[in-house]
């Protein structure tokens, strides 16, 4: 499996816009610096578990979503920190994964929820079903960048 990073999206607070950014740092424990999740005010900020350290999806699933539902959702309105290409996400859950510098271990699938609906439109729940991307542990500390290599 090769893949790679196509965009890094950073959302400071819970219904904030997503920043489009080219490197981001990554903790353990924590995810992605600046983003809602490492400053613990994410919508799901009061769940606790590493499954809210870092989020992805493929553009593939959103190229799908604009083709079979019509519905164009622009990479950080996704609300998933890296978009990723050429890698089957779903075939991580439970696996460990480099991402760049970073090690990353799949924890389970992202699907949509209301609030991504209530942000964007009510479509992405069929539209991304098991396709809404991959929730991960950071298990090592490093940077992200656009264009990184997923193995």
């Amino acid at each position: 499996m090769r893949g790679s990073v196509v965009s890094i999206h950073i959302v400071g607070q819970a219904t904030g816009p997503p920043v489009e950014v080219r490197t981001a740092q990554a903790l353990p424990g924590r995810g992605l610096q600046g983003d809602r999740y490492f400053e613990k005010s994410g919508t799901f900020s009061d769940k606790d578990g590493p499954d809210r350290e870092l989020t992805l999806i493929e553009i593939e699933a959103l190229e799908a979503l604009e083709r079979d539902y019509r519905v164009t959702l622009q990479p950080g309105a996704a609300r998933r920190q890296i978009v990723t290409r050429g890698v089957a996400l779903n075939h991580l859950v439970g696996r460990e994964f480099q991402v760049g510098e970073v090690r990353l271990r799949g924890i389970r699938l992202c699907e949509p929820c209301s609030h991504l609906a209530g942000l964007t439109q009510p479509q992405v729940l069929d539209g991304l079903a098991h396709r809404g991307g991959l929730r991960a542990q950071v298990l090592s500390e490093g940077t992200i960048r656009t264009g990184d290599e997923i193995t």
